[in-house]
Parts: structure tokens; sequence; C-alpha cells
């Protein structure tokens, strides 16, 4: 029997609660119950210095990149800082140049699923710049992805998603990015689903 794709989950903020970890994690469990094994690697607790090509590579950026190495799927997400990614996502994204010298480099035929949080309305405009991070990395933008604008309507104060239609967008994501890996493992490619999974929406 053929193992699980593995899925990883890379994002949260320094913040305490992180409504975008929170979104992760759902997401993530919607990659499990897709049938995926799965992992979460939480910034925070990553604790990642800056990103430097200079110097010892520290053992939390090796991980980083051991872990992103060994995905068949990602999973990232942000919160929205001044329309974009946050530092602390930015500066993770940045350690995965250690996979330069892999063959093939990089995140090349790994799909990655995009999710943002936001206080406003302009969480797409951070999912586009992690979009443009996949195509630098030679990975494969999932075209399915998700915002989640208003965060404070959706998010209890612990950080606690009280929103089920949300909940269920952002399961559908991960399945979709099951979905990927295993078409990727197949055929070395993925054509974009003509039906989408339950609870996916288009932003």
């Amino acid at each position: 029997m053929a193992r699980p794709p593995l899925v990883v989950g890379m994002g949260g903020s320094l913040r305490t609660p992180s409504t975008s970890l929170t979104a992760l994690r759902v997401a993530v469990e919607g990659a499990a119950e897709a049938g995926a094994d799965t992992e979460v690697l939480d910034l925070r607790r990553l604790d990642l210095p800056f990103y430097t090509s200079e110097g010892a590579v520290p053992p939390s950026a090796r991980r980083l990149a051991d872990t992103a190495r060994a995905a068949d799927a990602l999973l990232w997400s942000s919160p929205t800082y001044d329309g974009s990614v946050s530092g602390a996502f930015k500066n993770a994204v940045d350690w995965l140049a250690l996979l330069a010298d892999h063959d093939p480099p990089y995140l090349s035929g790994k799909p990655v699923g995009m999710l943002t949080t936001a206080g406003g309305v302009q969480g797409l405009q951070a999912i586009n710049a992690m979009e443009f991070i996949v195509r630098s990395l030679r990975g494969w933008a999932v075209p399915l992805v998700f915002a989640v604008p208003r965060s404070s309507r959706v998010f209890a104060g612990d950080g606690r998603l009280t929103d089920q239609a949300v909940a269920d967008q952002l399961r559908g994501l991960g399945a979709e990015v099951t979905r990927a890996a295993l078409q990727f493992r197949a055929e070395g490619t993925c054509d974009y689903a003509q039906e989408r999974p339950s609870g996916a929406a288009r932003d």
C-alpha cells in the first residue's frame, strides 16, 4: 500500500492567539480527513532568526528546510500586514533558500495551498504575494485559495474559529491540497479539478 502524502502546514504569527495559525490548523485537519499525514510548523514556536546566507545554519532553519523537502505538499498561512504577508512568514520562506542545491531545487513539484486572515478586506493581496513566492521557489500554487476577511467576526478573542462555513472552506482547501499531492505523485503534474471539494470556494 502506498504511503499517504505528507502535507505540511507552515505559518501563524508572533501574536498570541494567532488567527492565521488557527485557520492553518483547520485547513490541515481537512488534509488529514482527506487521507494525508500532516505536520504543522508554527512560526512562533520555530523562532527563526533573521535570514542570512552567511554563517552557520541554525537548527530551527534546518528543521524548516528538511520538513519542507520531505513534504509532498504545503499549506501556507499568514496574517495580512500592510497589504502583504507578515515579516515572520517572509523570513521563513527566505530560509527555504537552503533547498537551492537539492535536486530538484526548492519546492519543485510540490503543490502549495495558500490562506490568509485579515482584519479588513484585503487578504487577497497577501495571497498574491504568496503566489509570487511559490513561483520563485518553483512550487505549484493550488488555484483554490482562501482569504478570511474581517477576522474579528469569525474568530473569538481566544483565537477559536466560530464560523462553521469558514471552517468548511478551510477544510476544503486542505482536501484540495491533498488531492493535488496525490495527482503529482501519480502523474508528475496536476490539472485543476472540475468539481470543487465539499466546502471549498474560489476567491
